[in-house]
């Protein structure tokens, strides 16, 4: 399946117009059919970060994790992989709480089943902001250093780097719901073979 976001360039992120970026849309990570919660995002990038925001349809709020990479996928949470690289053996993982709680690990994926998350890897300028609408749903805006991302590099107009953006949400009745971007066929996130093309554009 070809899937592909173009991420536009913006001078000052501060002037982004949101509404202007391309829209993605999670489906459920199974199934791929259309989730009970809509959860939309979008992603733009400046001359040192690749910025994205989500906007999360919510009923239904868990998230009692406070500290830095707890693990957050226990409870709500917004992720993002990034594979600068290729071949889906080494990505970054971040993820935001409604809370506004960070987790960050560098991901060494064996392709066989087996992986190291590796919780010690920092990207210092990691950020995030977590607001609340009248309607109960969320926006998170999310910040994401180049200069953190190793030897990745910035990149150019054309550049292509591999990724898939997901979601966790547990309702009411305490059910997880699990959706992706570009879902895995299971309930398992790391799935590189299903990474697609994140594209930078100048144009």
């Amino acid at each position: 399946m070809q899937m592909r976001y173009t991420c536009r360039y913006v001078d000052e992120i501060n002037l982004v117009k949101w509404e202007e970026m391309e829209v993605g849309y999670l489906r459920d990570v199974v199934s791929a059919d259309v989730p009970t919660l809509e959860t939309r995002f979008r992603a733009c990038w400046t001359a040192d970060s690749l910025h994205i925001q989500y906007e999360c349809e919510d009923g239904h709020v868990v998230a009692n994790m406070t500290q830095r990479d707890e693990p957050l996928y226990e409870e709500d949470v917004v992720e993002v992989f990034l594979d600068p690289f290729g071949g889906g053996t080494t990505y970054f993982e971040f993820e935001v709480s409604p809370r506004g709680v960070l987790f960050d690990a560098l991901i060494h994926n064996k392709l066989d089943g087996n992986m190291e998350v590796d919780t010690s890897w920092i990207a210092e300028g990691f950020q995030a902001t977590v607001a609340e609408r009248p309607d109960g749903s969320r926006v998170y805006e999310v910040r994401i250093p180049f200069a953190d991302l190793d030897d990745a590099g910035v990149p150019q107009s054309g550049t292509v780097w591999h990724w898939n953006v997901f979601r966790i949400d547990d309702d009411r009745d305490g059910v997880r719901h699990y959706s992706a971007w570009s879902p895995t066929g299971k309930v398992n996130f790391h799935v590189p073979q299903q990474f697609r093309e994140l594209v930078f554009s100048k144009g």
